[in-house]
């Protein structure tokens, strides 16, 4: 009886490797990509791997706060450590960065589905029922998230499994060379710059105590950290492989481009096949995003209810990324821009939490 008071309202291991697949594996279909190959050209793929060996010491620091600090979440483990004060201004930066993602996301994805799938719809409606939809999915919670991450996922990596099978038999081998790209410094040197785009598994210690318990929390963790490291370096490589290194900087959307190009049989418009998919894994990710919002602003302001947030966060995101004329262009330099000002912060914060701890004297507990 006590253990399923302990467990009620807490996900398990499937719903949460689910939520990592899907929050942080979608990215590989947006325009984060771009971003890569703009800097390091044919070598964005190493660049993932050198990024995935980056984070690999903040998260075994956070593993082990997580572990000692057991049935808190990376809020209550800031607020601990850090004070009243200074408690509230990291969590702030946490909650704005998270919100700006949210921001420039309610752009992208608006702009995918409008540029590639449907011209003549105004941008506004599809961004206001994108929304819409996400907001009714942060609102259910994220049990309701995990469950519907969980009975989804398989037929989503599935449709991706396709892809990438299909674009490495159409594609050629011989356009990933050079493999260092523009050189080897350069390559190191970006793939620090860009490694904040994995800071969504900084953010997944926010939920930790939402999970079942903290060996449950640590296995899928690392499930999903090594199952997207390498469904992304395998996308990264496949869309060389299509596109050479040339062509695949002139592209915004790499992954719908190459579901574009690739020939399935006889079928034609092979991406409305894998539409449907893609656009499902967006509703939930965006969901994720919302919640996390949500979730930081409560903390922040001592709102048990947090969920009631979740449509004015939208509805703001909404209006905000009507803002930029150009959106594409202005949407890609300003997040280049925020990727490398949030990367020191990201990185340090769990090594900063690791010595204020051990300071206090609390890792000897």
């Amino acid at each position: 009886m006590k253990s399923m008071e302990k467990t009620q309202g807490k996900i398990g291991i499937k719903e949460f490797v689910a939520i990592i697949l899907l929050t942080v594996g979608t990215k590989l279909s947006d325009n984060t990509p771009n971003i890569l190959y703009e800097d390091i050209a044919n070598a964005a793929w190493l660049s993932i791997f050198l990024i995935c060996l980056i984070w690999l010491i903040p998260l075994v620091l956070l593993i082990k706060l997580n572990t000692l600090y057991k049935d808190k979440n990376l809020i209550e483990i800031i607020q601990h450590l850090f004070g009243k004060y200074l408690g509230f201004a990291i969590l702030f930066i946490c909650w704005f960065m998270q919100t700006y993602v949210m921001f420039y996301n309610s752009v992208i994805y608006p702009d995918i589905i409008k540029t590639m799938y449907f011209n003549n719809t105004p941008l506004l409606v599809i961004a206001l029922v994108l929304m819409a939809v996400t907001s009714f999915g942060a609102m259910k919670g994220l049990e309701s998230i995990g469950s519907t991450a969980w009975i989804t996922l398989i037929v989503i990596k599935i449709s991706l499994i396709m892809v990438l099978v299909i674009t490495f038999l159409q594609g050629e081998m011989d356009f990933i060379y050079p493999l260092l790209g523009e050189g080897g410094w350069k390559l190191i040197k970006e793939s620090y710059n860009n490694s904040s785009i994995f800071t969504e598994f900084l953010y997944i210690f926010f939920i930790a105590s939402s999970i079942k318990n903290t060996k449950v929390f640590t296995k899928g963790l690392w499930i999903g950290y090594i199952f997207v490291s390498i469904e992304f370096i395998l996308a990264l490589v496949g869309y060389v492989m299509i596109f050479d290194y040339y062509g695949i900087r002139l592209l915004d959307y790499p992954y719908h481009e190459t579901i574009r190009y690739i020939q399935l049989g006889f079928l034609t418009n092979v991406e409305l096949f894998f539409f449907p998919f893609w656009i499902v894994a967006s509703f939930i990710r965006l969901s994720f995003y919302l919640y996390l919002s949500a979730l930081l602003f409560g903390a922040l302001f001592k709102i048990k209810q947090f969920q009631y947030i979740v449509p004015t966060l939208a509805t703001i995101s909404v209006f905000l990324g009507l803002i930029p004329q150009s959106i594409t262009f202005s949407i890609d330099y300003l997040r280049e821009i925020f990727l490398q000002i949030i990367t020191p912060f990201v990185l340090s914060l769990p090594l900063i939490l690791w010595i204020t701890a051990k300071l206090k004297g609390e890792l000897k507990k």
